[in-house]
């Protein structure tokens, strides 16, 4: 029903090509002869499911990349929160290092000795009985599901195949047919059906529209993030996290909560849901847990969800191998070791305080937690996404040294790595407020 509002609503939106947006360019971008040798290459051989920045990356340290020509940028989206750690950080290099002169993949038709202690170590960490290792986001929450719906046929009683999970608008968690079923943003689903059934959705940050969904006894869980990223950072009200966890309790309904890239220290706590004391039935983690260096994801649950999958019901080659257990442990303890949550939160203060007095004529709204912040730039009037000047900013700020991208066309999501330092924020500030004002 939401997505035929939206389609008949937003025609044209819904069969938009993100290559549109190179159109609507009014900034130059500022491309070296170099970097047009390989955006041509990409051109020409790759997929075009993309619109890049015009940089090209050649080498990344800290809160810095360089692109192919030797300009140093700051990193503004650290790969969508994998990189929280900062780039090639030397320790996740060391172990690196250390476990391929070892063992890289076993499968998991063998026991190898880094995934037991990988397994007592994240569950520890997070106040887990049970992880299922997976290797990217959507495997992850893909399996959050399984594990849900298995549960609640097992355990629950839900009759055969009739369970339902239940999601919210404006939600993102990967680009598979069980992602865009729960999707509701058209150039994530339009022309891509049939789609899975039995997803309910529901307003973000509605208590009363969950309550009354939940109240259905064939709903097994509720999967949402803590805050939603991909829709823009959107943070909902204070108290909206202990009352999920509330009405999961009270309906016997999974709390699933998709902290892929809020978690691991983003949001200036070590999960999101932290801020409100919640525990999830099921916490899905991802990005960050390997620093950027490899990809690793986890699915953490207690012994009653974990345990109803059997031997030969679900897996994954290269989920649990032993590079990804090795540099995943790092990943976690550098995070704590460095106090990278307590510096996001700092930091992210800041940065927003300071964003805050740049509202005016161009940016209209800042919000945000830790070091997951979004400007919202204004629309130009009688538009509905206004690609072109949130790129066009995107352009200028990438020519003044800061690499940053849009969202949902009029949104800039500033996510640098957690190692960034308040001297170096203050210096990505100069350049935003330099290019905000010649916007």
């Amino acid at each position: 029903m939401f997505r035929s509002l939206v389609n008949n609503q937003f025609p044209t939106l819904a069969r938009q090509s993100f290559r549109t947006a190179r159109h609507l360019s009014e900034v130059k971008p500022i491309v070296g002869v170099r970097a047009q040798e390989f955006i041509n290459q990409e051109d020409k051989y790759g997929a075009t499911n993309y619109h890049p920045i015009p940089v090209v990356l050649h080498k990344g340290e800290g809160v810095y990349v360089w692109d192919v020509d030797g300009k140093r940028y700051f990193d503004f989206l650290s790969a969508y929160s994998a990189v929280n750690q900062g780039h090639s950080h030397p320790r996740l290099i060391n172990v690196m290092i250390e476990q391929s002169k070892v063992l890289g993949l076993t499968s998991r038709a063998f026991h190898n000795d880094v995934y037991g202690p990988y397994t007592e170590f994240i569950t520890k960490f997070f106040g887990y009985d049970r992880v299922l290792p997976m290797n990217t986001g959507v495997e992850a929450c893909e399996s959050a599901v399984k594990l849900a719906r298995r549960w609640g046929y097992t355990v629950k009683g839900i009759p055969d195949n009739q369970a339902k999970m239940v999601f919210v608008q404006g939600n993102f968690w990967g680009r598979s047919i069980a992602a865009i079923s729960a999707s509701t943003d058209p150039s994530s689903y339009t022309n891509f059906g049939p789609f899975v059934t039995n997803f309910d959705i529901i307003p973000y940050n509605d208590v009363q529209a969950l309550e009354e969904k939940l109240k259905d006894p064939l709903v097994c869980g509720f999967m949402f993030e803590p805050i939603q990223g991909e829709a823009g950072v959107v943070v909902p009200h204070a108290g909206y996290l202990k009352k999920v966890r509330e009405l999961c309790s009270k309906n016997n309904v999974l709390m699933v909560a998709d902290e892929v890239q809020t978690g691991l220290c983003r949001t200036g706590r070590m999960i999101a849901c932290d801020y409100e004391d919640v525990k999830p039935d099921i916490l899905i983690l991802g990005k960050a847990l390997s620093g950027g260096m490899y990809p690793v994801s986890a699915v953490l649950a207690s012994d009653e969800v974990m345990l109803t999958i059997k031997p030969g019901e679900h897996g994954s080659t290269y989920g649990g191998n032993p590079m990804a257990c090795r540099i995943a442990m790092e990943a976690l303890q550098i995070l704590k070791d460095e106090k990278m949550a307590e510096n996001a939160f700092d930091q992210g203060q800041f940065l927003r305080a300071e964003l805050n007095k740049m509202v005016g004529p161009v940016i209209t709204e800042v919000r945000g937690k830790g070091l997951l912040t979004a400007i919202v730039i204004e629309k130009k009037k009688g538009s509905v996404y206004d690609h072109g000047r949130a790129w066009n900013l995107c352009i200028d700020l990438a020519n003044n040294g800061l690499l940053a991208k849009p969202t949902h066309g009029n949104i800039i999501r500033f996510a640098p790595p957690l190692t960034i330092t308040r001297e170096q924020v203050s210096q990505c500030l100069e350049i935003i407020d330099k290019c905000v004002k010649k916007c």
